[in-house]
């Protein structure tokens, strides 16, 4: 047996908000990732409502997996959140996901977008064009 790259009909990905599923959001967010874990529910719909958030849903209109970004909308953006929950993976929608926040007409113009990961680096150079920062000792950081 072996996994297909799902086709459009298969698959699709969204921008609609109204369509997500934030229960679900919230549970791999808080439950299974290593960079939210324990993010609260309500910590999650803000941060979905003051978004620029995609979907992406199996054919039967379940959510399968996400990504958000935070931006300004014209010079900024930061992708964060983003997952395809286990049983749908090796499906080549990581790829679509990431190509499809990317080309964003929203996004297109934007110089500068970043994002921190600890295990995909190569699909985001691959299909996003993201590279390792130039200059990280440029870059600093507040945790408190």
């Amino acid at each position: 047996m072996h996994n297909s790259v799902p086709d459009e009909t298969t698959y699709s990905i969204s921008t609609d908000k109204t369509l997500l599923d934030i229960p679900l959001i919230h549970a791999y967010l808080s439950g299974s990732s290593y960079w939210a874990r324990g993010r609260s529910l309500a910590t999650v719909t803000e941060s979905i409502e003051h978004s620029l958030c995609f979907g992406v849903f199996a054919s039967g209109g379940s959510q399968v997996g996400f990504a958000r970004v935070i931006t300004d909308s014209s010079t900024f953006a930061w992708l964060c959140d983003v997952f395809i929950l286990e049983e749908h993976r090796s499906r080549g929608l990581g790829r679509r996901l990431v190509e499809t926040v990317v080309s964003h007409s929203d996004l297109a113009h934007i110089k500068r977008i970043l994002l921190a990961t600890k295990d995909a680096h190569k699909l985001y150079q691959e299909y996003g064009g993201f590279l390792p920062l130039a200059h990280p000792e440029r870059w600093m950081e507040r945790v408190p």
